[in-house]
Order: C-alpha cells, then structure tokens, then sequence
C-alpha cells in the first residue's frame, strides 16, 4: 500500500478485480470503505487488467490501485501502470477519480505518489503519461509532477518525466 497524506492507494490483485467485475460493492466490507455508482471512471479497463493480473501474478503493484480517501473512507478513484518497465525502464500512468473527489489536489497527489514509488525501482529509468488534448485538468497534474510534453498524436498528448529530472525535485 502506499499512503499519501489523504488517500491510501491499495494495489489490486486479481481478487480485488474479480470482485469488481461480479459486483463492485462487494469491495466495500472488504476495504471497510463506501463505493460511489460512479466509480470505475473507466470500466472497461477493469476486464484487461484482471486478465493481465490472472497471467502474471507477481505484477501486482505494476497494474491497479484503488484510491481511498482515507478521511471518507470512499473510493475515490483508482489508477496506476500499465504493466511492468519495458525494456528502456519506461512505465505509463495513468489514474482518474469520481467526478465528486476532483478538483481538491488529489489526481496530483496519487499520481505524484505512483511516481515516487515507480523510481524507487533501479530499473526505471522514466515515467510516461497520455491524456486528451481538451484534458485540461490531467495537464495540469502532468505538470505539476514535472512531466514535459512528449508528443503527440491527433487524438492524444504524450508526456513524460526522466529520472534525472525527477532527482533534480521534479516531482512533488
């Protein structure tokens, strides 16, 4: 688990998913936390990751993260990586919270939390992220955390932050 200042970020094995793809509430006795009608954000990732996780067991912690305010106790969104550092040590994150928890500093502080721990890893070596070019708050996290702009394509913005960077207090 990794502990921010207001969210617990819990990684997701493949019980945790299965649960969600069967019923979601069933996370709330498990977690002792309340789950909004809107979360996952993103559902249709929940299938993937479980099948990633059901292949490769000992990836917990490179895929999914529940993010609980831990004040609330409400599942407040969820994020993480999309697997593993490639072979370059690049990882990608990502992460999204339910429409009632944005706008308070918390996709900022989750995602600043999932890079530190990514670079606590001698293996990774960056951090890369997508968002849409209308994201305008998914921009701004991506910048507070130091990331630069990294390309782009018609439908998304790439970004990404080195570890030299992040060493040189790039990442809050």
């Amino acid at each position: 688990m990794i502990e921010t200042e207001n969210l617990r970020l819990i990684p997701c094995g493949p019980a945790h998913l299965a649960m969600v793809l069967e019923d979601k509430k069933r996370l709330e006795p498990l977690l002792g936390v309340s789950v909004p009608d809107e979360w996952p954000v993103f559902p249709g990732a929940i299938g993937n990751i479980h099948g990633k996780l059901l292949s490769d067991p000992t990836a917990v912690g490179w895929w999914s993260y529940l993010f609980v305010h831990a004040a609330d106790r409400v599942l407040a969104g969820d994020g993480g990586f999309k697997g593993r550092p490639d072979e370059s040590g690049e990882v990608e994150i990502g992460y999204a919270l339910v429409p009632e928890y944005r706008g308070r500093g918390l996709a900022t502080e989750a995602a600043g939390a999932l890079v530190r721990w990514a670079f606590s890893y001698p293996e990774v070596t960056a951090v890369k992220a997508e968002t849409l070019p209308h994201g305008h708050d998914s921009i701004r996290v991506l910048q507070k955390l130091g990331m630069t702009p990294a390309g782009a394509t018609e439908r998304v913005l790439r970004w990404r932050l080195d570890i030299r960077d992040f060493t040189e207090g790039g990442a809050p």
